[in-house]
């Protein structure tokens, strides 16, 4: 009598390592793993065992997640039918989490797939191997806990000494033997930054002035307003360190003393709002000394508010002096931002005029034969995007060198260009345009 032959099982190891260490060794861990996992298949093979082709192996990754290039291979190539037994150098190389290993458990049941460890005798189709297998991964599980729970507290005893733990750089420090140096280029720009911001008031704008310098960042990307309220509450600033919302006495040196630290910080308490209408209140108008009524009175910027909120207007000195004017012919008083959005809309139609980029191209060429006319002819057609990116005061010098004289009739605005500086202004815009194309 002979006996059936045993069954042909397709064995696929799976090999992990959780550190990159030592990974480019002609021998590693990985392999030390397959060496042994292959000898076990080897003493398997009057079983019907055989080892498939693939290798599955995962370097440098934990084994607290699933999200493992050589695993997924493994999972897919299981799905697929190729794979019979999964054979592991230990439990813990396929997984550290018991919640992870019970999808992968059903995953093989699934599929009809046994799962085996060389050092760790057992076989998941039977009761008593999912017992064992259930309290290996317990102290599995336990062994990962206790040691990120000693890594959690080695991170919250050195932040209490001052100790910089690594991570994000901030911009004026660089790190040497793993401490933190003040880089003192870099120490100037921050303590601009701060004082900048006391005059100003408003991040909004400051971060719209330094994008227009082409201030960068210590990645080499142009500041936002995000970035610098980031900075500004940065208590690395001030050489301290934080853990979890307190502060202690860093091991680096302070670039931001208490005094400028505590000015900034006054500010910021206040209401963005009421921040906001501060920056608006000190913004220069925008037409001032240039906007005239119909009978050739000075029309001056003035503000109100109701609230929190503030309004501004433009209103004939003639209304303020309480002048006879005979029979109004035109407004006496309009609002500042529908006058001036006007008058912006109005430059914008002018400058957009065949007459005009003629003129403008023959003066550009003219005073500087290194100007590009499409990069001209461009800044005339994108003369609203580019506006917007310069900050207030900006605007507002733009305009004095492109406008007269605004005159408010009864039948809208008469918006008088000066045509002489607008090859000028162009030249001008052009920069903010090629920082946004680099960028």
């Amino acid at each position: 009598m002979t006996s059936k032959p045993n069954r042909r099982l397709r064995c696929a190891i799976y090999t992990r390592k959780s550190s990159e260490e030592g990974l480019e060794q002609e021998f590693n861990s990985l392999h030390a793993q397959r060496e042994a996992c292959e000898a076990y298949i080897a003493s398997q093979r009057s079983q019907g065992w055989a080892l498939v082709r693939d290798q599955y192996d995962d370097g440098g990754i934990s084994g607290g997640t699933l999200e493992r290039p050589g695993l997924k291979q493994l999972l897919a190539d299981i799905d697929d039918g190729l794979v019979d037994v999964v054979v592991v150098y230990k439990i813990d190389r396929l997984s550290r989490s018991l919640m992870d290993f019970s999808k992968l458990v059903e995953v093989f049941d699934r599929n009809g797939v046994t799962f085996v460890s060389v050092t760790q005798s057992f076989n998941t189709t039977t009761s008593m191997g999912r017992l064992t297998l259930n309290i290996l991964l317990s102290f599995a599980q336990f062994e990962r806990e206790v040691i990120g729970e000693r890594i959690r507290d080695k991170v919250a005893a050195s932040r209490k000494r001052g100790i910089w733990m690594g991570g994000y750089v901030p911009l004026g420090y660089d790190v040497q033997d793993r401490k933190l140096v003040v880089n003192e280029v870099e120490a100037a720009s921050v303590r601009r930054i701060f004082q900048r911001f006391i005059e100003l008031g408003s991040a909004t704008v400051l971060a719209r002035e330094l994008r227009h310098e082409g201030f960068r960042n210590k990645q080499g990307t142009l500041i936002d307003k995000g970035y610098l309220y980031r900075l500004l509450n940065n208590r690395v600033y001030r050489g301290e360190a934080l853990h979890k919302g307190k502060a202690y006495p860093g091991e680096h040196d302070a670039i931001i003393d208490a005094d400028l630290w505590d000015q900034v910080h006054a500010i910021l308490q206040e209401s963005p709002r009421k921040r906001a209408n501060n920056s608006r209140a000190q913004t220069p108008a925008l037409l001032k000394g240039l906007i005239f009524s119909e009978n050739g009175a000075a029309m001056t910027p003035t503000s109100t508010k109701k609230g929190a909120k503030l309004y501004r207007y433009y209103v004939s000195m003639d209304v303020i002096r309480n002048r006879e004017t005979g029979e109004e012919t035109a407004p006496m008083r309009l609002a500042a931002g529908m006058v001036e959005g006007a008058v912006v809309t109005e430059v914008r139609r002018i400058l957009q005029t065949p007459e005009v980029v003629t003129q403008v191209l023959a003066a550009l060429k003219r005073d500087d034969g290194g100007t590009s006319e499409t990069d001209a002819i461009a800044v005339l057609h994108e003369f609203t995007a580019l506006w917007s990116q310069l900050f207030p005061a900006e605007q507002a010098r733009i305009i004095q060198l492109l406008v007269r004289r605004v005159t408010v009739t009864t039948a809208g605005l008469e918006v008088d260009i000066r045509r002489e500086g607008i090859a000028g202004v162009i030249r001008e815009m052009m920069v903010p345009r090629r920082m946004e194309v680099a960028e």
